[in-house]
This record gives structure tokens, sequence and C-alpha cells, in this order.
């Protein structure tokens, strides 16, 4: 029987060889092909042929923050979320493929049974026991794939879990860039906690000296009260970034997952900001098609284009295999007999007659999601593109920004020291001092919220072209199936 079945199963699989899907196609990006160029001379020049930007340490080289980022990629509950999620269109995926298959079931059974008589109690001899046993070995409706529906589900099923691999690398990059974009915040309120520190200390030293004068005849109470208003400014502004620190030091513990510790915090921003080297800018827009979420858009598209063909096939006749067998009789020592052998095999074709509009209709329903799939994925790109001209329209100014801070600062510590002299020497009236003062507050807050600035472009410019590795060269070909295996450990980087 089994050798009869097979006979029956191979050839009908032979012809399962025909597909109903629409040949893919990548939709063009619907980009220009280059992003814009930045004025002036200084943007480092294209990578050559086969450079890689392997990972996030080759950018954010601080070492707290590396150890921030290996944490957070460990810990954090939102990419627990994802991985979930992979481990979920794995397990549907395999359920599509064992389609492909014939499922067999086994069973074993056995009855006894006593007539009337014998239980009226007419003698032991006055009815009669029945006994009835079977082993059998059945194969149910396996479908014969002759117009590739079950193929094409298999093909969704395939995209759908390539998609949320893709997913996982799109999460651990959004939760990279946020967690170096808390870690830079925290050291920027750090270094402003330090300026409201020492703007308390020569704001102290300041009133301490206008009072003096008062005291002593030669400065007005006005003075006095002027120099204490910045006092009690950078007073306030130190109550309000300390709690400003702890609040951020709990968004950043919240990314990771876990407590930070002191060692990992950093410093200031001014020692944190020169340790993130510069992204390649000027690159061929093709490098979005390897991002992440694009990646994870295309392959949703495919997905929507392989049930377009189960949905065509659903239009054509379907023939199943049904088969048994296996022993039966009526004593369990003779049960594997030769003489009580049993089969039975069938075929059964089914065509499609009436159904209301019902395959047309999702025929229709499934094209409409193939379309929408088709603008998500070019709004993915023009999305994804828009993000880099941002970053580098802002990269393009900050350096200049930066230097400009720097300078204004020079020039506001210096005033202040020749109008505090000149207010000691009773030349200059306290109101230039007062100025002074504030000015120089103001640029050193100015400067440190520049480099943060710098900070979060950089980081913003890697999460925009899709971190990770940069191999221009390697973007004309469909998105590579990543290993599973290897999507699913946590210790991955982008």
């Amino acid at each position: 029987m089994i050798r009869r079945l097979a006979c029956l199963t191979l050839p009908a699989l032979a012809l399962a060889a025909c597909s109903l899907e629409p040949r893919y196609e990548r939709p063009s990006p619907a980009v220009p092909s280059a992003f814009p160029a930045i004025p002036g001379g200084d943007q480092p020049p294209l990578p050559p042929s086969g450079a890689r930007m392997t990972g996030y340490q080759q950018v954010f080289r601080d070492p707290r923050l590396q150890s921030v980022i290996g944490r957070a990629l460990a810990n954090n509950q939102d990419l627990q979320v994802a991985l979930a999620n992979v481990r979920q269109a794995r397990g549907q995926l395999r359920v599509a493929r064992s389609e492909f298959l014939p499922a067999f079931d086994a069973s074993v059974g056995g009855s006894i049974a006593r007539n009337r008589g014998a239980a009226q109690g007419l003698g032991a001899n006055g009815g009669s026991v029945t006994e009835q046993y079977s082993a059998q070995l059945g194969l149910s409706a396996f479908e014969i794939d002759l117009f590739g529906r079950i193929q094409s589900q298999s093909n969704a099923a395939m995209s759908e879990y390539l998609g949320t691999v893709a997913g996982v690398r799109a999460a651990r990059l959004t939760l990279l860039a946020e967690t170096a974009g808390a870690y830079y915040t925290l050291a920027t309120d750090r270094s402003l906690l330090a300026i409201a520190r020492d703007t308390v200390a020569s704001a102290e030293r300041t009133v301490s000296l206008t009072g003096a004068r008062v005291r002593g005849g030669i400065a007005a109470r006005t003075d006095l009260r002027q120099a204490e208003t910045v006092l009690r400014q950078a007073e306030a502004d130190l109550a309000d970034l300390t709690a400003l620190v702890q609040q951020d030091r709990n968004a950043l513990e919240l990314l990771v997952g876990a407590p930070v510790t002191d060692a990992e915090l950093p410093a200031t921003i001014e020692a944190a900001e020169p340790l993130i080297a510069d992204v390649p800018a000027n690159l061929d827009s093709r490098v979005l098609l390897a991002r992440p979420d694009v990646v994870q858009a295309e392959y949703t598209l495919r997905a929507a284009n392989a049930r377009i063909g189960a949905a065509r096939a659903a239009f054509f006749p379907t023939i199943s295999l049904t088969g048994l067998v296996g022993f039966a009789s009526n004593a369990l020592t003779s049960l594997f007999n030769g003489d009580q052998l049993i089969w039975n095999g069938g075929v059964d074709a089914g065509v499609p007659i009436f159904q209301g509009g019902a395959l047309s209709g999702n025929l229709e329903s499934v094209e409409a999601q193939r379309d929408a799939a088709v603008a998500q994925y070019r709004r993915t790109i023009q999305v994804a593109f828009r993000e880099v001209s941002d970053a580098l329209a802002r990269r393009a100014v900050i350096a200049d920004q930066i230097t400009a801070q720097q300078g204004l600062l020079d020039a506001a510590a210096d005033t202040f020291r020749l109008s505090e002299a000149r207010y000691r020497e009773g030349i200059d009236p306290f109101l230039t001092t007062l100025d002074s003062q504030r000015t120089l507050y103001s640029a050193r807050r100015a400067l440190a919220s520049a480099r943060l600035v710098r900070a979060n472009n950089l980081v913003a410019l890697y999460r925009s072209l899709g971190g990770g590795d940069l191999v221009p060269e390697a973007l004309d070909g469909p998105p590579a199936a990543p290993r599973a295996g290897a999507a699913l450990r946590p210790g991955n980087r982008p």
C-alpha cells in the first residue's frame, strides 16, 4: 500500500511547479541618486570600494558609552519584544512549509463487547464476547500544489519572517541611537551643572565685593541688588540642573534596562563629544536600500506580492490525496498477520464554481495590499532620504557654529575679567560688570549646547544611514536573507 501511495504522490509532486505570483521587481526609490552636497571643501572623501563601517564602536569611541550601549542591547525590553516577534514569525514559517509534506497519522485501537444475553446472567455460556483490534497509518487530504498556492503562502511567510529579522535590526539601531542621545544629553546637563556651580561661586564673590563697597560708601545699594540677580539666577539654574541630571540618568537606565554605574556615566560633554568619529556622508543614496527599516518595508512588499499568487491559485482546481493502510483483526495475537492487511486510497479534485465573488474580492484585496506596500516602501525611502539630508544640512554649519561660540566665550571671558578689574578701580560702573558676567554665563551654556547639537547630529547621521556596514558596491541586489540564528542573539550589533 505504501508503494501505491508513493506512486500516486510522487507524480503529482512532480507536477507542482507552476507559480502564479507576479514577477517581483524592486520599485524605483523615487529619491535623487545623491544626497545634497555639504557646502565647503571639508567633507570626508567617499570610502574606497569594499570599505566598511563595521559597528558603532568605530563611531562612538567613548569606552563608557560603548559599555552602556552593550548593556542596552542585551537588556532592553523593547528589543526583547522585537526578538519575540522574530520567533513568532519563524514558527509561522514552519507551519507554512509543513504543507509541502504529507501528514501521516497513526492510530491503534481495541474494543471488547459482550452481548445482551450474557449481561442478563444466562450463564457463562449464555452469551458471546466480541473483540476487535486495529492498527492504521493514514494520509489525510494532502494537497498537490499544482498552481503554487502553498508555495506562494510559504514565500509570503518567509518574507514576513525576514521582515521581522530586519525589524530587529531596526529596533537595535533605534535603541543604539536613543541610548547615545541620552548619554550625550546627560553629559551636557552635567556640563551645564558645572557651569552653574562656577557662576554661583563667581557671583558670590561679586556680591561680597559689592557689599563691601556699599558698606564703604563707594557703591550704591542698587549695585548690590543687581549683583544678587546673577547669583539668584545661577542658584535657580543649579537646582533645576541637579534635578535634570538625575532625570537624565533615569532615562538612560530605562533604555539600558538596568542600573547604570557611576563609572559608566559621562563626565562632561566637553570630554565626550570629541570621541565621536565622523560619519561618511557623501555616499550614493542607494545606501538607504540597506537601511533596516527600508529592508523591512521591502520584505513586507515581497510578502504582499507572494499573496497575490496564492489568491490567483484559488481560482483553479485543487487535487488532494487520501489514503489508509493498516491491520484489523478479531484477535490481538493475529493482528499483524498478512491476511489482516487493509488499505484504501483516493484522489479528490475540487473546482470552485460559484463563491459569490469571494475569490475575486480576495484577489482585489491582496492586490491593493501590494499597491499599499509599494507606496509604503517608497515613502520609507523618502523619509530616510530626508533624515539624511536634514542631518547633512546641520552638519554643514555645526563646525562654524561651535567655532563662533568658542570665539564668543573667549571674548566674553576676557571682557568680564577687564570689566571686573575696572570696577574694582572705580573706572567703570557696576552695570558694565553685570552685563559682562551675564554674557559670559550665557556664552558658556551656549557652547555646551552647541556641542550637544554636534553630538546628536552625528548620532542622527549614523542612524539615518542605517548604521552597520556601508558597502556601496553591494546595494543593487535584493536584500540579503540574514542568518536566522545570528539575528536572534541579543549580542549582535546592527
